[in-house]
């Protein structure tokens, strides 16, 4: 098939995932990915594993060395409330194969490389856009490292206002 600006454009291809991870960090954009995921989850049948994975950057604590381990269980801690709620959403949704994970490291190293092997993952679905607006800025988007760099299909979604509705 052709497109009008002279493109190919591929035809009613279907891909049924079946290990896709979902990467969260508790923005909008990430609640939109994990959104998405379920309803793919779903969509590919009930031998779909949907991951849920949250990584805790440990070099944000480098330079913190007296409250370093309280801070890290702190902040585990959080996360893990936060992945309890988002386990029970998907599991409500109808999702049968669902867990959660939390590592620790470079976000970007562990979405795009190590996550994938560990996982047997065949789709990542991303939100555009996380909470580190500084890390953005400096060092480049997790999002953009992982389209870049990982193996698997991947797939950036985008928060809208219809999202919140």
């Amino acid at each position: 098939m052709v497109n009008r600006t002279g493109g190919t454009v591929m035809a009613d291809v279907k891909v049924n995932y079946k290990n896709i991870l979902v990467p969260v960090d508790g923005s909008k954009e990430a609640e939109a990915a994990l959104d998405r995921a379920i309803k793919v989850a779903k969509q590919n049948g009930a031998d779909t594993n949907l991951h849920i994975l949250h990584v805790i950057d440990t070099r944000s604590f480098q330079n913190v060395t007296d409250f370093r381990t309280t801070m890290v269980e702190q902040v585990a801690g959080t996360a893990k409330k936060t992945l309890d709620a988002y386990l029970q959403k998907a599991k409500d949704a109808g999702v049968e194969n669902v867990d959660y994970s939390i590592e620790y490291g470079s976000p970007k190293d562990v979405i795009a490389t190590q996550a994938p092997a560990k996982y047997a993952i065949d789709l990542i679905m991303i939100g555009a856009t996380g909470l580190n607006a500084i890390e953005r800025l400096l060092i480049g988007s997790v999002t953009e490292f992982v389209t870049r760099v990982s193996t698997v299909d991947t797939l950036i979604v985008r928060h809208t206002s219809e999202d919140d509705e």
